[in-house]
């Protein structure tokens, strides 16, 4: 009986352990900036405490150090010069800086405890062998201090962008990796995605006074420097004068800032509390639609916080600056020059990366459209309530999805398709990075709605929020979310669409008479199997939705209304099924797969067979 107990005990451990073995790193930032603005450079002395949660002791820690990237001759400047479809906002342009023009970080000294490091710089990765390891639950401290150039704005972060912002400050500072469960995430930057550990940060930076700021976290000394932006606020500035902006932040993974002489500041309090700020340059092309946002703004936090979870932050600042937009803790970059709805939509977009990359912060590297495809999901239906509501030009839809459905439908047949599973620093295209990260992205989402239908998604999309925030979840957290509130095995549906280039192509093969009824025969031309709609329409105008669910799903969606029958599953290694419907063949006017169009079939002129029987 002995021997039985520990044979149990031996299997059921592992079990036990994978259910409660989630942890996460710790950081806590204190950095103090000097810039000075004449030479485009800083100084930085960085304070960090690192925690070890994990059950791994660890020798050696990395940091980034993004802006090494601008310099001729690195890993970004080759990628982006050779990739067969190169991003027109870098090209060839980092080959081209002059020495006043790159961008460098350079570590002068590194002290874990109190004592000296060696370390080394490989590109934008510094490697650092550590004298004392770090044992699983305890912490170090790190001091740090280094010398920085601010590059000419290329990508992201940088300084006197297109449209004549200062400082755009992003991947400013030696940030440390991530280590998680599947290890160090030390990747080389290249111009793509991040990862980050959460943590508190507090930023002192001290620059000339004539410039205003924004940044990630809440300003602790508004009242000292004049925070309302203008004129007779700050006062005419001494030569040479400077003031330190102190800035804190809890619970984030990142910390991004801007500054610039001409910047107008306009906040407003949402519905929910929240401090909305807006900071750009007024002009002709900014002022009168950079005025109207905050109270679209307002909206769209009103639709974010009811369908995707509550925002979690005190506040939220939209800020003119980078080569586009590109999303921070607390603050997104964005060029201002924009049409309203081009202005709006970029905002929405940014906005909605706090959900799913700030709150739910996933490793962007390995599962971009995990951010930039549920991001753009939700984008579009934040867009469409704004459509709706009169704020924005257009009419409301009733599924603003179709354009991504039929875009990645399309794309998917292009043959440069690559799965999902790609890390997003090594797709063979920008293309099929974009259409990947975005496109098909926001479509799993859309394709999981089609699945188990529109009530258990919408609980989930919430349940995920509620349940991984502050973490960092993975696809199979969501599957498993998805699986729970709908009772449908899903895990199948994950592997093709994440893991495959596998395409959905559905035909109505054949509808024929047969005695007084109808047989009906479809055909799965394609190699992913999805469960199947077919809308059969009588000529009296009757409607009846046929549902055929599949085997491997284990359970079956429900719907709301009524003519609806349902089938026997369709198993996945068939390529043909056949029904039977108790209707004559002369009363059938047409025969249609997926009326609602939103599974992304990549071919519809097959879907559909008009009968023309006697």
């Amino acid at each position: 009986m002995k021997n039985l107990m520990i044979v149990i005990l031996v299997i059921t451990s592992p079990m036990i352990y994978t259910q409660d073995c989630y942890w996460q790193q710790e950081v806590d930032y204190k950095m103090d900036i000097d810039f000075n603005v004449s030479k485009h450079q800083y100084s930085g002395k960085q304070i960090l405490k690192y925690t070890n949660n994990s059950p791994d002791t660890l020798h050696r820690v990395f940091y980034h150090l993004y802006f090494n990237a601008f310099q001729p001759g690195s890993m970004m400047d080759e990628r982006s010069r050779t990739i067969q479809d190169p991003d027109p906002r870098v090209s060839t342009r980092i080959s081209k800086l002059k020495e006043d023009e790159i961008g460098f970080q350079k570590v002068q000294s590194l002290r874990q405890d109190g004592n000296d490091l060696e370390f080394e710089t490989e590109g934008t990765i510094l490697e650092v062998e550590l004298n004392e390891a770090i044992l699983p639950g305890s912490s170090t401290v790190f001091e740090m201090e280094w010398e920085a150039q601010v590059p000419l704005q290329i990508r992201r972060s940088g300084r006197d962008n297109k449209e004549g912002i200062s400082y755009s400050m992003t991947q400013w500072y030696p940030k440390l990796a991530e280590y998680d469960h599947m290890g160090w995430h030390a990747n080389p930057y290249i111009g793509r995605e991040f990862h980050g550990v959460w943590g508190d940060f507090e930023v002192n930076i001290t620059m000339d006074s004539k410039y205003k700021m924004g940044a990630t976290g809440l300003l602790q000394n508004a009242n000292d420097i004049g925070y309302g932006y203008q004129a007779s606020d700050l006062g005419q500035p001494k030569l040479d004068s400077k003031v330190t902006w102190n800035w804190k932040a809890e619970n984030v993974i990142d910390f991004a800032w801007a500054a610039d002489p001409d910047y107008q500041h306009i906040s407003k309090v949402a519905h929910d509390g929240t401090m909305m700020h807006f900071i750009f340059q007024p002009g002709e092309e900014t002022s009168e639609n950079w005025a109207m946002l905050p109270v679209i703004m307002d909206e769209a936090l009103r639709y974010m916080n009811k369908n995707y979870g509550q925002y979690q932050y005190p506040q939220y600042t939209f800020i003119q600056g980078g080569d586009g937009g590109m999303e921070y803790p607390m603050i997104t970059l964005i060029t201002g020059g924009r049409s309203l709805t081009s202005l709006v939509g970029v905002s929405v977009h940014e906005w909605m990366h706090s959900w799913y990359q700030f709150m739910l912060a996933t490793n962007e590297s390995l599962y971009p459209w995990m951010d930039e495809g549920f991001t753009s999901f939700a984008s579009s239906e934040i867009m469409n309530h704004l459509r709706s509501k009169g704020l924005i030009p257009g009419e409301a839809v009733d599924n603003p999805h179709v354009r991504s459905t039929q875009g990645y439908a399309m794309f998917s047949q292009s043959g440069i398709e690559e799965p999902l599973s790609t890390h997003s620093d090594h797709y063979n295209t920008n293309t099929a990075y974009g259409q990947g990260a975005y496109t098909k992205g926001s479509v799993f989402l859309s394709q999981l709605e089609y699945i188990i239908g529109n009530e258990p998604f919408r609980r989930g999309l919430l349940r995920y929020f509620n349940e991984w925030k502050f973490k960092h979840p993975t696809p199979n957290d969501i599957i498993r979310i998805m699986e729970k509130e709908s009772g449908i095995e899903l895990d199948w549906y994950k592997e093709y669409l994440v893991y495959t280039t596998k395409y959905i192509d559905y035909k109505v093969s054949n509808v024929m008479a047969e005695n007084n009824n109808t047989k009906i025969v479809l055909e799965r031309i394609g190699d992913m199997p999805m469960p199947i709609e077919v809308e059969v329409k009588k000529k009296d105008g009757d409607i009846v939705l046929h549902y055929i669910p599949m085997r491997i799903m284990r359970g079956e969606k429900s719907f709301s209304q009524k003519n609806v029958i349902t089938h026997e599953d369709w198993p996945w290694t068939h390529r043909t099924y056949e029904f039977m419907i108790d209707v004559k063949p002369s009363e059938i006017e047409s025969v249609k797969i997926d009326p609602s169009g939103r599974m992304a079939d990549v071919d519809l002129n097959n879907s559909e067979q008009m009968f023309r029987g006697k």
